[in-house]
């Protein structure tokens, strides 16, 4: 029928074309004289006339003088010799002007006849098929409206299939995955030992971390549909469409089986029920009552699974937690230094790098980067290259990138008159001489002046292995840290900046944490302070106070000891290394960077002079 209509609309856009084209022929460029047939009669006697042609009506005379043409419209009902015999014509002179009588042929007639009638009929019968075109569009978007928009991935597609080896790191993660590729591949082998796959997994993990990639490696390891969806995709204004979505996916992936189900971000749809306000939440809870029982109504030879992926596991709803939903949780960490470099050398392949490039220290320099921070490190890197019109990425491009992911681009078009330029200086000076000389402080890699984001200046510590635990020695010694740009510019200008502001706030911060998450202080091995989330409107995070205002005063009092030691042990290593601050400082001012080699060659040398 659609093929039809398409016809059609061609037929009526040629017709009226070469109707268009008819018409623009048979005008002249140049119209010609209109004259009476009283005036034609005068100049066929007076022996001006050369020709005369009738067409229908009108008469069309060319003159002898200059071949001039003149056009004479005719009585109706009467021939032109009647016409011009009338107005009293000489006959001798008629008789001499050659005339002719053009007679239209059939197919003319048949369409002067025909085309005022068929085309307002053309012009309704477009009218018409738009109107139905839009009306059947509708019709099939209303019918459409509740059907699953999950995207399926052909196992046999090799450009989208991603196997295990395509995924660096996560080790035990992929381990516990390689038990559900062995099901797809091979359900007889647990089913006789009478095993029951898990229904559900829920990849638990930071983002960036790779949860989507390790499910699609699943499916391209076990060679199967792989369905991909969204928990936003779900919800609809409209009551009712989410669980209309959520049958027509799981019956498409029965339809496959053996198959996976991945939804994304399934907090979006999974939040704990009980808010009950309103019709989007009613929607949202009658979505996930639905993916609850299509879960647990699986036919025990229906080989569907499921795979969701959250970073905030603790906000879904007890109901998909529990054995039979998703029964297995897998927590898919941040990469550690081993896992890094492997990450950096999968998202190298592709790229040409120059060869002093060092992926181990790049690794080195990117603690608490997820795999989707090093890929961006990576291009950054790449762009950067390509902005310099380089043929290939060197090892300045890609500390380039690190700096830019982690604080922001430079902003080298922001200069700071001499002053503030050296008292940015005096301040990161002070932060990176004080990290240097504490035992217990990450490592300095890089002093820099030179603006990102919201920062002036920036001093990079990074600690030289990766670190899940921290001692109180640790805490005392970054807060020395921290307090060192502050204890600069009070020492050298007598008075400080707003500069120090975000180091206050870091400071204060981490003693409070100090003080109330990890009892380390005098106040006892207790925390202070509960962190609770009250389902009103959606979640809302609020802190329960369970303790005195005696132990307030006491918690807001060590906290600011722990900033007023950190700030005088900051104080002391600077009066005692002033010379040291003061190297720093002028070479800073003259080369705005100073890396790693460098400044521990200016510690190392300072260390020795005093000694």
């Amino acid at each position: 029928m659609e093929k039809i209509l398409k016809n059609f609309s061609l037929i009526i856009i040629f017709v009226l074309f070469f109707s268009g084209v008819a018409l623009l022929s048979n005008s002249n460029a140049t119209a010609p004289e209109e004259v009476t047939l009283t005036t034609l009669v005068q100049q066929i006697n007076e022996d001006k006339v050369a020709s005369i042609e009738v067409d229908g009506q009108t008469i069309t005379s060319t003159l002898k003088e200059d071949e001039v043409k003149q056009v004479t419209n005719k009585e109706v009902g009467s021939s032109v010799s009647e016409s011009l015999t009338n107005l009293d014509v000489n006959k001798e002179k008629l008789n001499a002007v050659a005339l002719e009588v053009k007679v239209p042929s059939g197919f003319e007639r048949a369409m002067m006849g025909i085309i005022p009638i068929l085309l307002p009929v053309l012009l309704i019968g477009a009218l018409i098929w738009f109107m139905m075109r839009g009306a059947m569009r509708g019709n099939n978007q209303a019918l459409s409206f509740g059907n699953s928009r999950a995207r399926m991935i052909d196992p046999n597609d090799k450009k989208k299939k991603t196997l295990f080896k395509d995924v660096a790191g996560n080790k035990e993660a992929k381990e516990e995955l390689s038990e559900i590729v062995d099901f797809l591949k091979e359900p007889a082998k647990f089913h006789d030992l009478g095993a029951k796959i898990p229904k559900g997994v829920l990849l638990l993990g930071n983002p960036g971390t790779g949860k989507t990639l390790l499910a699609k490696s699943v499916a391209g390891e076990a060679g199967v549909p792989f369905f991909t969806i969204s928990g936003s995709e779900f919800v609809e204004m409209f009551v009712g469409v989410g669980a209309s979505r959520v049958r027509d996916l799981f019956k498409q992936a029965k339809k496959h089986s053996p198959s996976i189900v991945f939804i994304d971000e399934v907090d979006a749809v999974g939040r704990q029920r009980g808010a009950g306000l309103g019709g989007g939440n009613d929607e949202r809870e009658q979505t996930l009552n639905q993916i609850l029982v299509e879960m647990d109504g699986f036919e025990s030879d229906t080989n569907v699974i499921v795979i969701a992926a959250t970073n905030r596991p603790d906000v879904l709803d007890p109901a998909l937690m529990r054995p039979g939903r998703f029964d297995r949780r897998v927590t898919v960490d941040l990469p550690d230094l081993k896992d890094r470099i492997a990450i950096l050398k999968i998202h190298a392949k592709d790229k040409p790098l120059a060869d002093d490039v060092k992926l181990d220290r790049l690794a080195q320099r990117t603690p608490g980067f997820a795999g989707a921070d090093l890929a961006n490190l990576m291009n950054e890197g790449a762009l950067l290259a390509g902005r310099r019109d380089g043929k290939s990425i060197s090892m300045d491009d890609l500390v380039e990138a690190i700096e830019k992911v982690m604080i922001g681009p430079a902003r080298k078009n922001k200069r700071m008159d001499e002053k503030e330029t050296e008292l940015t200086a005096y301040h990161e000076g002070g932060h990176a001489l004080v990290g240097a000389m504490l035992k217990h402080a990450d490592p300095v890699h890089k002093v820099s002046i030179i603006s990102r984001g919201t920062a002036g200046g920036y001093t990079l510590s990074v600690p030289e292995k990766d670190t899940h635990y921290y001692s109180q020695s640790y805490f005392l010694d970054q807060l020395a840290m921290i307090m060192g740009g502050y204890a600069a510019e009070k020492m050298i200008y007598g008075e400080v900046t707003t500069g120090p502001s975000s180091d206050l706030e870091r400071a204060t911060s981490m003693a409070r944490k100090y003080v109330t998450r990890y009892g380390m202080s005098e106040l006892g091995a207790r925390t202070f302070g509960k962190r609770e989330e009250h389902i009103f409107l959606g979640r809302e995070v609020s802190e329960e106070k369970d303790f005195s205002e005696k132990t307030a005063e006491q918690i807001d009092k060590i906290v600011t000891e722990m900033v007023n030691t950190a700030l005088t042990t900051a104080q002391e290593i600077l009066t005692e290394n002033r010379e040291t601050l003061q190297k720093i400082t002028d070479v800073l001012l003259a080369q705005e960077t100073i890396e790693k080699d460098e400044f521990d060659q200016i510690i190392k040398e300072s260390t020795e002079k005093k000694a």
